[in-house]
């Protein structure tokens, strides 16, 4: 073999090997991806059914429940148009109030309550986590339009 062909021949290995590695990375970074989405979105249908992802909003006054062994915990979330129940078995942060802004990781069960396996909380009195603070705005947007067209009607 030539010189030349033997170099060819190693340069396209070199790019086979290096598309297989990039291929094994973004297969890996899409299966450790995790989208946001409003219970409005996931009431909608718009939630993956088999894939883990994030839902957020405020927690509804009232809605937060113990069960009986202690652990596990049920409470609604909310962006002031649709709720989502969600469930959750372990120590919830210390800053989780009702009222206030929380996003909940973990997956749409079959019984329509999204199984948390990570719940997060606001970090100090002004914050609310920006995916939550544009549903919240989103839904409220939607309500007031419709609102108005009621009264056109009218």
């Amino acid at each position: 073999m030539k010189p030349r062909h033997r170099r060819l021949l190693l340069i396209l290995a070199g790019l086979a090997v290096l598309g297989a590695i990039l291929a094994l990375i973004l297969n890996a970074f899409h299966g450790n991806l995790v989208f946001f989405f409003s219970p409005s979105e996931v009431a909608a249908g718009h939630a993956p059914k088999e894939r883990t992802f994030r839902v957020g909003g405020v927690v509804k006054e009232g809605s937060l429940r113990r069960e009986a062994d202690g652990v596990t915990l049920t409470f609604v979330v909310t962006d002031t148009e649709k709720e989502l129940v969600v469930r959750y078995q372990g120590i919830l942060p210390d800053l989780f109030r009702e009222g206030k802004g929380a996003v909940a990781q973990g997956r749409i069960g079959g019984d329509g309550v999204f199984a948390a396996t990570q719940v997060l909380a606001k970090h100090d009195e002004n914050y609310t986590p920006p995916e939550v603070a544009q549903a919240v705005d989103e839904a409220q947007k939607r309500k007031a339009i419709e609102a108005t067209a009621k009264t056109l009607k009218q």
